[in-house]
C-alpha cells in the first residue's frame, strides 16, 4: 500500500465486514431482521468495496485525491447508515436526528465520487 490512508481504508472494510457478519446473527436470534437486517446487508456489501477501492488506489488505477475522499464519504455513510438502524433496532432511539438520511447521502456521494474519479485519466509518471 501507498500511504497509511488506504491502510486504513482496509482495516475499516474489514471492520465493516466484522459488524455485518455480528449485525447478521444479531438479526437472525435478538431482533428477527428488520432494519438490523439491512444495516448488516449494507455492511457487508460496502466492506469488500472499501479493500478494493484502496488496492486501487495503491495501484494506480484510480488518483488518490478522488479515490481517498470516495472511501472517506463511503465509510463516513456506513457508520452513520448502519449506526442509525442499529441503533434503532437494538436500542429504540436513532443516533440523531436524519443520521440514517445523512449516512445514505454519504453512501450515495461516496459512489458518486468515486464513478468520477475512475473517469478521470490517470497522472503519468515523471520522465
Amino acid at each position: 500500500m501507498r500511504s497509511g490512508f488506504e491502510r486504513l481504508l482496509v482495516g475499516l472494510g474489514a471492520l465493516a465486514g466484522f459488524a455485518g457478519v455480528g449485525l447478521s446473527a444479531a438479526a437472525a436470534h435478538l431482533t428477527g431482521g428488520g432494519s438490523l437486517d439491512v444495516a448488516a446487508r449494507i455492511l457487508l456489501a460496502h466492506a469488500p468495496a472499501l479493500v478494493a477501492l484502496a488496492a486501487a488506489v495503491s495501484a494506480g488505477l484510480l488518483r488518490p485525491g478522488p479515490g481517498r475522499a470516495a472511501g472517506l464519504l463511503l465509510a463516513l455513510g456506513l457508520a452513520l447508515f448502519a449506526g442509525d438502524l442499529s441503533a434503532r433496532a437494538l436500542r429504540g432511539a436513532p443516533l440523531f436526528s436524519s443520521a440514517a438520511p445523512a449516512g445514505g447521502f454519504l453512501l450515495l456521494a461516496g459512489w458518486a465520487v468515486l464513478a468520477l474519479g475512475a473517469l478521470l485519466p490517470a497522472r503519468r509518471a515523471p520522465t
